[in-house]
């Protein structure tokens, strides 16, 4: 049996175990395809009205909340619901039974794709490069509509393409994003201001400023680190942490961030590093989960198994810390309307981030004639209008690939 509600935001809060945590939310790592917006859905339903955690005011004030972190959202969410549930441990385990299912489904991708060749193979990569069309343009839309819905973010969504465009590179990256929050603060005051529901967290002020120094000394003390031991283990970290660090607006933008973090300095080719993205989307759990194929399959060492470890830890660990360090602070921060200002032009600018990587490195290197057009404007339908779920996207636009190399040899 479930406890019932007490008909406020902390009910059943930290009164389970970290074990019940564990089993709730391996369920949800199995079962949970679609993104994080659907993930969201899929908790809202195990958590809010079948097991009575916490009511649905709580619960939306947790999603506005991790909305306004950089980090992965729906893995944000997860985290917090175990810490309320079942403090520390709670929250490791909701982090770790939602990660590692798709974390390892893709370390095996990798494991596979490394041991494939011929034409059927190179078929099957680019089938799945022409998913990463169908997947990023559905995200670009859909953000657009959502994050871009005045002309003031609008241009400042343009404005970020045109940076990004220019000078490719994770701090160009960066700076697109500042460039959005500072014109956010300038432009972006108009919209109407969210009432505050109080969250339960077991988090002293203490604890949360000591996690948000951990954050920063990290942020900036990498680069330094990696510069002073010469080691490509902490430097495959940094990239890792830095892409984790500066994700908002959804688990489709860590796609630039990697991209320029990994394939720019040559650890993980372009066509190897959109396969795997491709295949991220036909796996449950967090899209951040690619993280562990490229660690993975990237050269040099540490790679392999090690090298998943650093990359996932490295990607995820940012998010956590920033948001274990808001939860004491948060009710105070969201009702500041230049906070509320400037995170809505961080958002714009991410959305011209991935319009940006839409058309390179993903449709540069995937379209490469009217059939790899063809095939990703019908992935993309289907995605969109019919709604039809990623993982079979992905098996009817690999399928296919495979089918036209076959008839076209």
């Amino acid at each position: 049996m479930h406890p019932a509600p007490k008909g406020n935001a902390a009910e059943g809060a930290a009164q389970g175990s970290a074990g019940e945590v564990f089993f709730t939310f391996l369920k949800l790592g199995l079962t949970a395809f679609g993104g994080p917006i659907a993930h969201l859905g899929y908790f809202r339903d195990e958590i809010v009205l079948r097991r009575k955690w916490l009511n649905e005011a709580a619960y939306a004030d947790l999603v506005a909340l991790c909305q306004f972190l950089p980090g992965p959202a729906s893995s944000q969410v997860g985290f917090a619901l175990g810490l309320m549930r079942a403090g520390p441990l709670g929250a490791l385990a909701a982090w770790a039974a939602f990660t590692l299912p798709s974390a390892a489904a893709l370390v095996l991708f990798a494991y596979g794709a490394q041991s494939l060749g011929g034409p059927i193979a190179l078929a099957l990569v680019h089938g799945l490069k022409l998913v990463a069309v169908a997947i990023v343009a559905q995200a670009v839309v859909g953000m657009a509509m959502t994050l871009t819905p005045d002309a003031q973010r609008a241009g400042i969504a343009v404005g970020a393409t045109l940076i990004v465009s220019l000078a490719a590179g994770g701090l160009t990256q960066v700076a697109a994003i500042t460039m959005g929050a500072i014109l956010g603060l300038v432009v972006c005051r108009g919209a109407p201001q969210a009432p505050v529901q109080p969250l339960p967290f077991p988090v002293s002020r203490r604890a949360g400023a000591a996690a948000l120094l951990v954050f920063g000394v990290l942020l900036l003390g990498l680069p330094f680190l990696v510069i002073a031991t010469d080691s490509h283990g902490w430097a495959l970290f940094e990239a890792f942490y830095r892409s984790g660090a500066m994700v908002f607006g959804g688990g489709h933008v860590v796609l630039p961030l990697l991209q320029a973090g990994v394939v720019g300095p040559g650890w993980v080719g372009e066509d190897v590093f959109l396969a795997g993205y491709g295949a991220a989307q036909a796996v449950p759990g967090p899209l951040f989960t690619f993280s562990a194929y490229l660690g993975f399959i990237g050269a040099p060492a540490p790679n392999g198994l090690g090298g998943a470890f650093i990359a996932l830890i490295g990607v995820f660990l940012p998010g956590l810390l920033i948001l274990v360090g808001v939860v004491p602070f948060w009710g105070g921060v969201r009702t500041r309307p230049a906070a509320q200002a400037a995170l809505r032009g961080a958002n714009a600018a991410v959305v011209g981030i991935l319009a940006a990587a839409l058309y390179d490195p993903v449709w540069e290197s995937a379209v490469l004639s009217p059939i790899d057009l063809t095939l990703a404007a019908a992935g993309f339908v289907l995605l969109v209008p019919f709604r039809t779920p990623p993982w079979l996207v992905v098996l009817s636009l690999v399928a296919s690939s495979m089918a036209v190399s076959l008839v076209v040899g």
